[in-house]
């Protein structure tokens, strides 16, 4: 049996392109939200919000839209997963266990499946934000958003997938993951600067994985960051190898 099987982690992405594709409601539905957040919170709050820690000039819009584009990636990410239990519910899961083909090459494509579905959805919210007016340092600050995109992506994918494995039923494992996302979300810095927060809210915030996705974002894309770019890449990164091998470890333990 191959290590990796290439073919296998074709089809198990091509599975999740064509389900994304073909659900047209999906996408509208995945792109409403973040876009209420960044018109409600830029052209709402937006000229009360101090930004002061930052630095000064910065339009909030600007602040605003790598945090939301980590909302999404976060949010897609994690209910990923779903398509386990889906799996599961449905007998398909089944199907794929018995082939031989080893697991973690089932995961490598449910990753790679899930992280090309979530990066078009960033993709198409920072698209939209340049119409709003966000902008940019220079175009070859997206490269290297993109890759911070990927970075996200890739850690909660294996999150989701790792809690999939672990429960049995969409409920539970909605009700589970909405009461982790939402904190992550909150503590990251996505919505306020990390420098208004109070002390022990701050510290909180340092241990959050996607603190130092957004803050990459935002280093990317409009040049200002609360830690060094190498910093939020190396978190990132070990964070998204210990969630890959946790997702894969909890996976080939599943029983159907």
């Amino acid at each position: 049996m191959k290590l990796i099987n290439y073919s296998a982690i074709y089809v198990m992405w091509m599975r999740e392109m064509k389900r994304f594709l073909r659900s047209k409601s999906r996408i509208i539905g995945t792109l409403a939200i973040p876009m209420f957040f960044l018109l409600s919170l830029s052209f709402g709050i937006g000229p009360s919000v101090n930004l002061g820690g930052i630095a000064k000039g910065v339009r909030y819009l600007d602040f605003l839209v790598p945090g939301i584009i980590g909302m999404n990636m976060l949010f897609s990410s994690m209910f990923g997963g779903l398509s386990v239990l889906w799996d599961k519910e449905f007998g398909f899961l089944k199907e794929i266990l018995v082939a031989p083909v080893r697991r973690s090459s089932i995961v490598l494509g449910r990753i790679s499946g899930a992280l090309t579905t979530t990066l078009i959805q960033g993709v198409l919210i920072l698209i939209i934000s340049f119409a709003l007016g966000f902008k940019i340092v220079n175009a070859f600050s997206l490269v290297s958003a993109i890759i911070f995109m990927i970075l996200i992506c890739i850690g909660f994918i294996g999150a989701g997938i790792a809690f999939a494995s672990i429960l049995s039923d969409t409920q539970g494992f909605s009700l589970i993951t909405q009461f982790i996302v939402f904190p992550i979300f909150l503590l990251s810095g996505a919505l306020f600067p990390l420098a208004n927060l109070p002390g022990w809210i701050k510290w909180l915030s340092m241990i959050d994985p996607l603190t130092y996705g957004i803050d990459g974002l935002r280093g990317s894309l409009i040049g200002i960051s609360q830690f060094y770019p190498l910093l939020d890449f190396s978190v990132l990164l070990v964070f998204d190898f210990l969630m890959v091998f946790l997702g894969t470890w909890l996976f080939s333990k599943t029983e159907v």
